[in-house]
């Protein structure tokens, strides 16, 4: 199960035992679970068996509901109060859903329980750390077993508790002494520059920071910590008076990740001569620091519960931590609980730069929730705050685009242009890749292919305007040879992108290539099983080569995809009738071989903007 996974993730190998946890009310659980799945909406509070609060408790766990499933648990518990599986479960959903407090007291009940002890004995240490028991904690935090992940985590939050104690020698030699592998090493050092920075060690500050900007293998592995290392380093600086020296770190940081507003705000400020404050300053924040380090390292796809679970304890010590926050409200927007993320992106503090990102994705998430006219609003407020901010435009863009209001969209995008100036950079393409797609579906090509010829120019690898582009060309039976070419290069750039490889075999289908398209095609289907219109494509390809009833198949089956409105009745025309005769035209190259049949339903066939961009 999911929770599982977090318990062993989190505590290593110690708690492998999680993965089967015993007990016959698991096993029912695991028989049973399906069938509440499937069950109507209930009443909490008409819940009355052990076995019907602890299943629905579960469903609850796995939609992410932790309010509900914290609820279910505390029921279940109410018929068993011992049954230390149910305990367990609860503990984890409490954290998750960031009520740490009763979550500790959990941790405390299970801290002679061997199934969990790894967990509950970081769950005690990190609370000691906010209670400043400083040597408590320490104790609590001597980890001697073989998981290098479990290892790193105890020996940083140890050293931070030594640090809490007035022993920052100490605390160094602890970091100092911790043996792993080489990603260990980033880490290592960013923590040890913050304890020293914190200590007033100057020497000490200034080499282990600079080790850890130097680490670029370590910066790609852990980011996050990488670009806490710059700006802890380039504060560091502008405090000791060496302007220079500060700005040069700043750059560094700039190479590595381009725009990043935080490190745009630390360059301004320090170029003002603004006083730089630290972000770690005292054990509370550097154990919190040490969760969000591994935390943010661990971010990925799929891996959202670990991650969160780890934010939710690091924001426990530091609530106001921006970074913090930020992430815990990106988790949140792509497990499609826009209120949640909303609510912990008005939580940023707006002394912090960090805040312009969370401005920025505020306004994305309300227009996710269908507040699209408070998301316009708000997002077009910040283009007139901070006009040459380019994200605000790409922000507001991506709301227009939604709402298919490509008229203002194109108005923005010029605006945007303007704001650009004369010397566009590499990272602007998609400001004229969107400008594009804006006249483009107004069918001003006039206007949107010079759009997409300056985005080419400025990445001329991007596989999103080469498949637009060339397609569009395509499409109108225009320089056919060299916009097959641009397909079929963003589908060698980006072989496993269904819609790309659609338009490959779309491209085909319009070049009268069916057999080629039929190829092509079938590919696309089987990356993006359930998009309707590939679906659609690939029954119309098959009508071509003769295989009709695969076609009607195909056609019945993006029925049941829910497409578009107006694409269903031409669905159910080419169900009943098959599609019509070909009508012969003269190819625009002689590379076609074949005839292009005459262009039919525009905007179901052109390639979708790329939201993401």
């Amino acid at each position: 199960m999911r929770q599982m996974t977090i318990l062993r993730l989190l505590s290593g190998a110690a708690l492998l035992a999680l993965a089967a946890v015993s007990g016959s009310h698991q096993a029912f659980a695991e028989d049973k679970v399906a069938a509440v799945e499937e069950s109507e909406p209930f009443d909490i509070k008409t819940v009355n068996t052990f076995a019907g609060a602890f299943l629905a408790a579960r469903t609850a766990d796995t939609d992410r509901d932790f309010a509900s499933a914290t609820e279910l648990y505390k029921i279940a518990l109410q018929f068993e109060p011992n049954n230390n599986d149910v305990k367990q479960r609860l503990m984890i959903t409490l954290l998750m859903a960031g009520q740490f407090d009763e979550g500790a007291k959990i941790a405390e009940q299970l801290k002679s329980d061997p199934a969990v002890e790894r967990i509950t004995i970081v769950i005690r240490a990190i609370e000691a750390i906010r209670k400043r028991e400083y040597r408590n904690a320490q104790k609590l935090l001597n980890y001697q077993g073989p998981n290098d992940l479990d290892r790193l985590m105890n020996g940083l939050l140890s050293a931070w508790a030594k640090f809490g104690q007035g022993k920052p020698k100490e605390a160094l030699a602890q970091i100092n002494g911790l043996e792993g592998p080489d990603w260990f090493r980033v880490f290592k050092n960013y923590h040890a520059g913050a304890i020293a920075v914190a200590a007033g060690d100057k020497q000490t500050a200034r080499t282990r920071l600079n080790d850890a900007i130097l680490d670029r293998e370590g910066g790609s592995a852990a980011p996050d910590t990488f670009m806490r290392a710059v700006e802890a380093l380039a504060r560091f600086e502008a405090r000791e008076g060496n302007k220079q020296k500060a700005l040069d770190t700043v750059a560094v940081g700039e190479n590595m990740v381009n725009n990043y507003t935080p490190l745009q705000a630390l360059r301004t400020d320090i170029e003002n001569g603004v006083p730089q404050e630290q972000q770690v300053k005292n054990a509370s924040q550097g154990a919190a620091a040490v969760l969000f380090s591994i935390g943010a390292a661990l971010n990925r796809d799929g891996a959202e519960d670990i991650v969160s679970l780890y934010l939710q304890t690091a924001r426990r010590l530091d609530p106001d931590s921006a970074d913090i926050l930020v992430m815990l409200g990106g988790i949140a927007e792509n497990l499609k609980k826009p209120n949640e993320a909303i609510e912990l992106y008005k939580a940023i503090p707006e002394t912090s730069p960090m805040r312009r990102v969370s401005e920025l994705q505020l306004g994305l998430s309300l227009a996710s929730i269908g507040k699209v006219d408070e998301a316009k609003k708000h997002l077009k407020a910040l283009i007139d705050v901070d006009p040459k901010n380019i994200r605000n435009y790409l922000a507001y863009g991506s709301v227009l685009s939604d709402a298919k209001d490509y008229k203002e969209m194109g108005t923005l995008y010029d605006q945007a242009v303007e704001q650009i100036g004369p010397v566009p950079k590499r990272s602007d393409w998609t400001v004229f890749f969107q400008r594009g797609i804006a006249y483009e579906r107004q069918k001003l090509w006039d206007k949107a292919e010079p759009s997409f010829k300056k985005a080419l120019e400025l990445n001329p690898d991007q596989p999103q305007v080469l498949n637009y582009l060339g397609y569009s060309w395509v499409d109108m039976n225009i320089n056919l040879d060299e916009g097959l070419e641009m397909i079929r290069k963003a589908v060698e750039l980006k072989p496993d992108d269904g819609y790309i490889v659609d338009s490959l075999g779309w491209a085909y289908f319009r070049m009268n290539r069916f057999d080629d398209a039929v190829v092509e095609l079938e590919k696309a289907a089987e990356l993006m099983a359930g998009d309707p219109t590939i679906n659609d494509h690939l029954g119309d390809a098959y009508w071509r080569v003769g295989r009709k009833l695969e076609a009607v198949f195909q056609w019945t089956q993006t029925l049941e995809l829910k497409p578009e409105e107006a694409e269903i009745p031409k669905i159910k025309a080419k169900i009943e009738n098959g599609l019509p005769p070909l009508k012969e035209e003269v190819p625009a190259s002689a590379d076609a071989k074949e005839t292009a049949p005459k262009k039919v339903t525009p905007e179901a066939e052109a390639p979708a903007p790329d939201k993401k961009s």
